[in-house]
């Protein structure tokens, strides 16, 4: 159900979307971030929620700009009231705050997404640390982390141009990361200690993931850094912090997973057991109503010999034993529909084959539950004084039944936070400045808050005409277009008097019409009454050379002289602009 477009592809919907085309454009945001257009009779609706008009390390700007008087512009004022510093010096301040912290002895925690703006940190943190011979070590801590780098390596033609055009001249990829370390696990943090050290963690909200561990551990210790690079969401802990910054103390949730034992794991057991039962049984019954509708049918198609039906599920349930099959019994000369041909049981097994081999089913060679147990017991015992490895463990983990234990703690948060807008969306100057460009007839603000959203509004009502909405969320509005633009079909009566010039590839004809209902659909009906003559109209640009070709043909002795035509002794025809001539 997913139809992969590129950017600037038009792509026609069908059935009840019939009519309308969409492109997506570059937003400038995310990787793969879109600004779309839609498309239905003749006129435009962008819809651009989170752009940005500003070219970065691994992406180009907004294409938004290059809209002019779309019916219908929906776009957000998130950062109506934000202003940005020059990205040059936003960068700068960004490591040098880092550098400040790492240089006294402390780490620094980045709490970022799995695989959005955090592609353009580790970018700035790559280039400045090469520049600046910076040793300290940054580790991009994520469940996904080493797959996300390497997905990303593939898209490079999604990316920035001068990332394009570098792999293309040198072969250089921007993202084989020489200064940052991609770990999945926090055991690589604890070796280093209190080791300054920089971190990108998940999730930027602090609520869950390696990010939240990380805040409890390096929270009490004053000379940590722990520096948000997007908004928090409110209602987290991200947000709070952000909105009250210490010294304060904070509760979180400190959540582990450990394996069932005793009476728990007893229960679980038993109603695992208890679920497979259910199964089995709902199988079977299952399997003899299909078997009974089938020896049913073919009863009433065989001879008057009927074989009673207590002695088919007898005679089923005693095949049931043979190959597990019990598709094999044979009413009187009649096969059932199950069976390929009246014989004996016998089963031929048949394998499926493709062009690498035999199809086989994984289930076949999965390990089962007992022996997985009886193979980690006997791998514990053999030598290693009952410790398992950390994979060995977390294999055992993920595989045996466990449960989550939870317990609320306060934390008292001594370290620095700082807040520095890296979420790649245009400020408030920007916006207006795009709005203005793009001159929409009507505008629809949404995803702001309440002050962001009035203030743009009242800006763009004040410095325009334009119609603007700012509807409430599960609010509906109207916004439908006042041009009066209809779809109408030529009828065959209209075309079959009309007389076409060639021009090029194409035809053109004047057409003189009326609008009428023909099966309910409007349709151009040739004029009641005679039209008026037309006047000549000069179509396209008129080439001199093709103009002296079609006078030659009339017999008129034409040539050019000093780049104009001259026809005869008192005409000239010399070409002034791109469509008007003068003679």
């Amino acid at each position: 159900n997913v139809v992969r477009l590129k950017y600037s592809q038009n792509h026609l919907l069908n059935d009840k979307g019939e009519g309308i085309v969409i492109a997506p454009h570059v937003s400038g945001h995310l990787l793969g971030g879109t600004v779309w257009k839609i498309t239905k009779d003749g006129e435009d609706v962008v819809y651009a929620v989170d752009f940005n008009h500003r070219k970065e390390r691994h992406l180009n700007g907004t294409t938004l700009g290059s809209f002019v008087r779309p019916a219908v512009l929906i776009t957000d004022a998130y950062n109506a009231l934000n202003n940005q510093v020059y990205k040059r010096q936003q960068d700068q301040d960004f490591i040098d705050s880092m550098v400040k912290v790492l240089s006294s002895g402390g780490s620094v925690l980045l709490p970022v997404d799995t695989a959005g703006r955090v592609l353009e940190l580790l970018l700035i943190m790559e280039q400045y640390w090469a520049q600046r011979h910076l040793v300290y070590p940054i580790y991009f801590l994520t469940n996904v982390s080493t797959s996300t780098v390497d997905f990303v390596k593939s898209f490079l033609e999604w990316m920035s141009d001068s990332i394009s055009k570098s792999f293309e001249h040198t072969r250089d990829n921007a993202f084989l990361l020489r200064h940052v370390s991609l770990i999945i696990n926090k055991e690589e943090l604890e070796k280093l200690g209190d080791a300054p050290k920089v971190v990108l963690a998940s999730m930027s909200s602090l609520e869950v993931g390696f990010s939240h561990d990380i805040f409890v551990e390096m929270a009490n210790e004053a000379k940590n850094l722990v520096l948000f690079t997007e908004k928090g969401q409110f209602g987290t802990l991200a947000r709070m912090l952000q909105v009250d910054p210490p010294p304060k103390a904070v509760k979180v949730t400190m959540s582990k997973r450990v394996p069932l034992v005793g009476d728990e794991l007893k229960a679980y057991e038993e109603e695992q057991e208890r679920i497979k039962k259910e199964e089995v049984l709902k199988a079977s019954i299952s399997k003899e109503k299909e078997l009974k509708a089938s020896h049913e049918s073919n009863a009433k198609a065989s001879d008057p010999m009927v074989v009673d039906a207590s002695s088919s599920r007898k005679s089923s349930n005693a095949g049931s034993h043979v190959g597990g099959n019990v598709d094999i019994l044979i009413d009187g000369f009649v096969s059932p529909v199950t069976s390929i041909a009246p014989m004996f049981p016998f089963f031929e097994n048949t394998a499926d084959w493709d062009d690498f081999g035999e199809v086989i089913n994984p289930d076949d060679y999965m390990m089962k539950q007992d022996e997985m147990d009886n193979n980690m017991m006997l791998g514990a015992g053999d030598g290693m004084d009952g410790k398992l490895d950390e994979s060995s463990a977390r294999l055992l983990l993920d595989s045996a039944p466990s449960k989550v234990i939870s317990n609320e703690m306060t934390v008292q948060v001594k370290c620095s936070l700082a807040y520095m807008d890296f979420e790649g969306r245009s400020d408030g100057r920007s916006v207006k400045s795009v709005i203005a460009h793009v001159a929409p007839l009507k505008l629809v603000l949404v995803h702001g808050s309440a002050e962001a959203t009035e203030h743009l509004k009242m800006h763009c009502a004040k410095n325009s005409d334009l119609h603007v909405y700012a509807p409430q969320i599960e609010e509906t509005i109207d916004v439908t277009s006042d041009l009066c633009a209809y779809k109408v079909q030529l009828s065959e009566k209209l075309m079959s008097n009309v007389l076409s010039k060639k021009l090029g590839e194409h035809e053109i004809a004047w057409v003189d019409s009326g609008v009428g209902k023909v099966d309910e659909k409007l349709t151009l009906l040739p004029p009641s009454s005679t039209p008026a003559a037309h006047k000549s109209v000069l179509v396209g640009d008129l080439k001199l050379a093709d103009f002296k070709q079609f006078l030659a043909n009339k017999g008129l002795q034409v040539e050019f002289a000093g780049g104009a035509l001259r026809c005869g002794e008192y005409i000239t025809v010399r070409k002034i602009g791109d469509s008007n001539q003068k003679g």
